[in-house]
C-alpha cells in the first residue's frame, strides 16, 4: 500500500511539472516564433495599430466595406458561431433583419444577389474576409457616398483580392477599407 501510495505521488508530481511548466513554456515558445512574436499579426497605419491579420472588425457606416457579420460581436476572447441550425425561427429572423438592412443600405441590389458571407456569420464570428462578390456588390454604395467613379472603387477592389493556391478567393475588409481611405 505504501508503495503505490509513493509511485502515485510521484507520478502526480511529474504531470504537474510536465502540464503546468514544460508544456506551457513549450507553447509560449512557439508562440514568440510566429509572426507577431504570439501577439498577433498587426495592421498599422501611420505607426498606429488600427487591426489584426486574422480578426474581423464591424463596418457599418455607408462609406466603408462591409465584413462579415459576427455570432460574437467581433469579440477576439470568445470566437464562436451561432450553433443554430438553418432551420431555426430565430436564425432565420436574424438573417432576414441582415438581409433587410442591406438592402435598405443598398438601393437597386435584389435579395438574390446577395452574397451568403454577407449575411451569415463565419463559424469562428471573427472571419475579416468576405468574398469578391461581396465586395464588389457594394461598390456602388460607397462611390455613391464618397461621391468617387465606380470605376476607381472597382479597381481598389481588384488590387486586394487575393488568391490562394488551395481555397476561394477572398478580400481583407479592414485592408480595403484603408486603401479606401487613402484614394484620392
Amino acid at each position: 500500500m505504501k508503495k503505490n501510495l509513493v509511485i502515485s505521488l510521484k507520478l502526480t508530481l511529474i504531470m504537474v511539472v510536465i502540464c503546468s511548466v514544460l508544456f506551457p513554456v513549450f507553447i509560449a515558445g512557439v508562440g514568440k516564433a510566429t509572426p507577431g512574436g504570439g501577439k498577433g499579426e498587426t495592421i498599422e497605419v501611420n505607426g498606429k495599430i488600427v487591426g489584426y491579420e486574422k480578426i474581423g472588425q464591424k463596418f457599418t457606416e455607408d462609406n466603408y466595406f462591409w465584413g462579415r457579420p459576427s455570432a460574437v460581436d467581433f469579440n477576439a476572447a470568445g470566437s464562436a458561431g451561432s450553433n443554430k441550425g438553418p432551420s431555426n425561427p430565430d436564425y432565420l429572423k436574424l438573417i432576414q433583419e441582415r438581409i433587410d438592412s442591406f438592402l435598405v443600405h443598398n438601393p437597386g441590389i435584389k435579395k438574390e444577389e446577395i452574397p451568403a458571407d454577407l449575411v451569415t456569420a463565419s463559424g469562428s464570428g471573427l472571419d475579416p474576409h468576405i468574398s469578391p462578390a461581396s465586395a464588389y456588390i457594394q461598390v456602388k454604395r460607397i462611390a455613391s457616398v464618397r461621391n468617387i467613379q465606380e470605376g476607381k472603387i472597382k479597381m481598389l477592389v481588384d488590387e486586394h483580392v487575393q488568391s490562394p493556391i488551395f481555397g476561394p478567393s477572398f478580400v481583407h475588409v479592414l485592408k480595403l477599407n484603408i486603401a479606401l481611405d487613402n484614394l484620392k
